[in-house]
């Protein structure tokens, strides 16, 4: 069964909320691609789309949008997700993933791309602690 940490940014606030999601809200993400719209509902965000932006396999190797397929692959990279190289003109080959999200994904990164009547804080109870330390 697929068990996922998603880190959902919001392109407004700047903020980055983490929520681990397992059953069938992961099964929601499986078979999507980098670009993809997700409905909210998968990560507590009722009546919000997200849209699925990268992520990562548990050993820390990054998914990249021009590599298909879910499967490991081994590219040569001048630069981009994965690599970052030192001087111009150097490129090495980086063990890389697909842009498929499947059950070998540890780590998957959504932004916020339709927004619904309650804001995040609402949805994920968070803001009410300022209240609560008065």
């Amino acid at each position: 069964m697929a068990n996922f940490q998603v880190v959902v940014a919001d392109p407004d606030s700047g903020a980055a909320h983490q929520r681990e999601v397992d059953g069938q809200d992961a099964n929601r993400f499986l078979g999507k691609s980098i670009g993809e719209d997700v409905d909210g509902d998968a990560v507590g965000l009722d009546g919000y789309t997200v849209e699925i932006t990268g992520g990562s396999d548990n050993a820390g190797r990054p998914m990249r949008g021009d590599v298909n397929g879910p499967n490991l692959k081994d590219v040569l990279l001048e630069g981009g997700t994965g690599y970052n190289p030192k001087r111009d003109g150097e490129r090495r080959r980086i063990s890389v993933r697909g842009k498929e999200v499947s059950e070998s994904v540890a780590q998957l990164n959504v932004s916020i791309s339709e927004r619904g009547d309650q804001s995040v804080d609402e949805l994920y109870g968070e803001g009410d602690d300022e209240e609560d330390d008065e």
